[in-house]
């Protein structure tokens, strides 16, 4: 097995639980108390990827708080090598969720310490694949894959939350992975990926001409469908690592993105 190399996000996500998402200008009233759960798609994705058995290097920043300490203990147990930069003056990334009983979600994003520069990602080491999201500055991205490209990694893109990417960038990307609204959003673009990576949800997902159905759960399963994105990009990744071909590596992440929906948190065991 490689090493997977995953640049992102680090956030704590503080869980309101409710028995359904309000709508505009409505209140509701929680049902039960504030969850703090480990969270960000970068520490999402890099917990996934140890759990499918890569050897993980996670690359984020975390505040000078106890939530930043507590974190980079957290993923050390989990499989996951932290390389965080520690950000004075800035707390550490933070999520707030309010999730419904029937497992839908809505997501509110404090950056904090997320704002990663370029100096953080130049001595970026020899990886197998490198992951990358964008819930971290795009520029950070775009160095982290050139670096990355120049030392023969492969490359696979998250682009989510969707932004438009350098057409080298998009070019590395093998593959990028969007959901259906991030792909309408790449299509109005105009640019092309070097292969592309659609997931449809319970319905699965698509890799260019190669469709991949979805795992059945009973919807008295789905508990938080929170993390089940971040679940399908780094099994794929680690599949990816090991060398397995495309219809296998597919198969693990669709695997992953359906656990996923079936435990509260968008990693396993997500509080701490």
């Amino acid at each position: 097995m490689g090493r997977v190399l995953v640049l992102g996000s680090l956030n704590v996500d503080l869980v309101t639980p409710v028995e359904r998402i309000p709508g505009p200008g409505e209140t509701v009233l929680a049902t039960g108390p504030v969850l703090r759960y480990a969270g960000g798609k970068g520490g999402n994705q890099a917990v996934a990827a140890a759990e499918a058995g890569a050897s993980v290097v996670m690359i984020g920043a975390v505040g000078d708080d106890e939530p930043g300490r507590a974190y980079s203990v957290r993923l050390s147990s989990r499989g996951a090598y932290p390389r965080l930069a520690v950000k004075h003056g800035h707390w550490t990334g933070m999520a707030q969720v309010t999730l419904a009983d029937n497992g839908d979600n809505t997501i509110v994003v404090l950056p904090g310490a997320n704002e990663l520069a370029r100096a953080d990602v130049n001595d970026i080491t020899a990886a197998d694949v490198l992951l990358c999201s964008l819930e971290i500055p795009v520029p950070v991205v775009v160095e982290a894959v050139r670096i990355a490209v120049a030392a023969g990694a492969r490359v696979v893109i998250n682009a989510a939350p969707y932004a438009v990417l350098p057409p080298d960038v998009l070019a590395a990307a093998d593959p990028l992975i969007v959901n259906e609204h991030e792909a309408m959003a790449l299509a109005d673009s105009g640019l092309l990926p070097g292969s592309l990576v659609v997931t449809f949800g319970a319905a699965g997902a698509q890799w260019d001409d190669l469709r991949v159905d979805g795992i059945p759960v009973d919807p008295a399963d789905v508990v938080d469908t929170t993390g089940a994105g971040d679940a399908f990009c780094g099994a794929l990744a680690a599949s990816l690592c090991r060398g397995d071909a495309r219809d296998l590596a597919m198969r693990w992440a669709v695997h992953a993105g359906a656990a996923a929906v079936q435990h509260r948190g968008a990693q396993t065991d997500p509080r701490f």
